[in-house]
């Protein structure tokens, strides 16, 4: 299987499909074996590039990370692939990756694909570090505790079944404690300046749902509306991760874009 050393860290790497690439980025403490459903949807008609975020599936973990030096991994595999110019896809912390990638990479973005994330403005309080930590460490009971709103989260019009299914697959995927740790303070400590969202030419494309516990809707419509010409799809009564509970319906809308964006080169 392929890896890179990127920020001096092993990162791995995989790819699937032929035709127009997408680079897939995943969110906090998930590897990129949770773009199954992407992959299951459009791995016949698509190049897919995905790879583990540090401390994720098959990379190792640092102690530090930025979004910066993540966005940096994502311009590396890139590279490795041998890929000039690619659709750029992130959900939740990756949307926030591949933002700051759009940023400081626009010559290697065909188009963003921004899903239940936002942009964070310096204006937003961060968390205490030493919160981030003890939440951490405390994730096990926190999770026990929580109410079941929304159907964990994943919406009230997410199915059963796919819920059961995303849900079993997320228990198995490997993580590094060190490495998502440290992934939970680059979140915290990252900002991006509005100007520069402002000043982004590339098509772009928001995607959340309105039941998202984690990224509120309303942080998806302003960061549709902090970008020129960005595009919204919204997914009633669902949750934050909207390509399970949205299913083919998300899977769609991306794909449309993708198509549009392709035909307007």
């Amino acid at each position: 299987m392929p890896f890179i050393t990127s920020n001096g860290t092993r990162i791995h790497w995989d790819q699937g499909g032929q035709g127009t690439p997408i680079l897939l980025i995943m969110g906090h403490r998930y590897s990129s074996a949770m773009w199954y459903p992407l992959k299951e949807a459009l791995g016949d008609r698509y190049r897919l590039i995905w790879f583990d975020n540090q401390g994720t599936g098959q990379s190792e973990a640092r102690r530090r990370t930025s979004v910066a030096d993540m966005a940096s991994d994502a311009r590396s595999v890139l590279d490795a692939a041998g890929v000039d110019t690619a659709h750029i896809y992130g959900v939740s912390m990756g949307g926030g990756i591949a933002l700051e990638f759009g940023i400081q990479y626009p010559e290697r973005c065909r188009s963003l694909l921004l899903g239940c994330t936002m942009a964070k403005t310096a204006d937003i309080p961060k968390r205490p570090g030493w919160l981030i930590t003890l939440t951490y460490r405390l994730m096990p009971l926190l999770k026990a505790l929580a109410p079941n709103k929304f159907k964990h989260g994943y919406g009230d019009a997410a199915p059963d079944d796919r819920i059961a299914r995303d849900m079993a697959m997320a228990a198995k995927d490997p993580f590094e404690l060190k490495g998502v740790m440290a992934q939970g303070h680059a979140i915290s400590g990252y900002s991006v300046d509005p100007a520069d969202v402002a000043a982004i030419k590339t098509p772009s494309l928001v995607l959340h749902g309105t039941q998202d516990l984690l990224v509120p809707y309303e942080q998806g419509v302003k960061l549709s509306q902090m970008i020129p010409n960005a595009r919204l799809v919204t997914f009633q009564d669902i949750g934050h991760n909207y390509f399970i509970g949205a299913g083919e319906q998300a899977n769609a809308a991306a794909d449309a874009f993708m198509q549009e964006v392709e035909a307007a080169r």
